[in-house]
């Protein structure tokens, strides 16, 4: 049945900003719901179509205020994702997530993209999709947290804003970040200069996290007191990080005894973050990841959670999420089925070709 219905923006003045750019914001709603005609004129909104297609889309329309209200600044990319967690949280508007050992309920998108992580430089850091959100929620109720997803998706980005603002907060004394120095193609002694400038690329990713986040002319000085370490994962052995937020980064480039040397180093009032990839394992051929062999024996361990961030979370280019999805696709395809070695099985199958 087809039947119209309205929605009213009171502040006419936010209709600009409700729309988007070139109406960008507007033509992400068409794109969602293709059946629905919607109409604008001053500070109405009227769709009309099939009931249910009609209801969608209003409801997104009101979200999308909503979110708007809440003080986001509302760009195609918003809409995209506020339309996406509408679907997956049904017609209730709320569904069950699974962290951890633990069930979250999520929330509508006004709740989790207007939640504020760290207030810094003139901008503010928020999760940007249902998955972030989650993983934030992670970080702020466990001890330590597991962020396993693939490149874009923000775990390191959102695990270095938690510890600024905990930093600031005085709920730790220092920040610790590190990760393992292991090669993607290249050889560290190929590199150029002494041992910790060989090292200074690997870690330079985390440091331009922290630029980010932090006035570039204090960090030397945090640095320098120990507020704030960078360091090589091997640097870690020996030692208990107490009253510290600890981020390892990369670690699926961890071999099985360098995470669990990590992980005991957890002092009392310390949180700690570990976030990795393990699509994009480096590690020697026949070494096991050591993040992957964490996921399988620490998943139920109370207070540890377990984060995995997908191509739907993917806050960078979109084109980077299609990239993702298909090489996902492609590794699902091929999986189980016999890999040459060598030139002698390449060139029996080009025979059988």
């Amino acid at each position: 049945m087809s039947v119209t219905r309205v929605v009213v923006v009171e502040d006419a003045a936010r209709m600009p900003d409700l729309l988007g750019s070139g109406d960008g914001v507007l033509r992400e709603v068409e794109k969602a719901f293709p059946a629905v005609d919607i109409m604008v004129r001053g500070n109405r909104i009227t769709l009309s179509g099939d009931e249910d297609d009609v209801a969608a889309a209003a409801g997104a329309v009101e979200e999308l205020r909503d979110v708007l209200g809440a003080g986001v600044p509302l760009t195609p990319d918003v809409a995209r994702e506020s339309v996406r967690m509408l679907r997956s949280t049904g017609a209730s508007g709320r569904a069950a997530s699974s962290v951890g050992t633990a069930t979250e309920v999520a929330e509508r998108p006004a709740g989790v993209l207007s939640r504020s992580i760290l207030s810094t430089r003139g901008r503010t850091i928020r999760p940007k999709t249902q998955g972030q959100a989650a993983y934030v929620h992670a970080m702020d109720s466990h001890t330590i947290t597991f962020g396993i997803g693939p490149a874009g998706t923000g775990k390191t980005y959102l695990a270095m804003a938690q510890a600024v603002a905990a930093l600031q907060s005085k709920r730790v004394n220092r920040i610790v970040l590190t990760r393992p120095a292991v090669e993607a193609g290249e050889r560290l002694g190929f590199l150029p200069g002494s041992l910790s400038e060989k090292i200074d690329p690997y870690l330079r990713p985390l440091y331009d996290a922290l630029h980010d986040m932090v006035d570039p002319e204090s960090i030397p000085r945090l640095m320098e007191a120990g507020t704030i370490e960078v360091a090589p994962l091997a640097y870690m052995r020996g030692r208990t990080l107490n009253d510290a937020f600890v981020i390892l980064d990369e670690a699926q480039n961890t071999t099985r005894e360098q995470m669990k040397m990590f992980l005991t180093r957890l002092g009392f009032g310390t949180t700690m973050v570990v976030t990795g990839d393990v699509t994009q394992v480096d590690l020697p051929g026949g070494t096991k990841s050591g993040l992957r062999a964490a996921s399988e024996i620490l998943t139920g361990v109370e207070d540890i959670a377990f984060c995995h961030l997908n191509a739907d979370d993917v806050v960078r280019h979109r084109l980077v999420s299609d990239i993702i999805t298909a090489y996902a696709e492609n590794d699902e395809r091929t999986q189980g089925r016999a890999r040459p070695t060598g030139q002698k099985r390449r060139f029996e199958r080009e025979e059988r070709q």
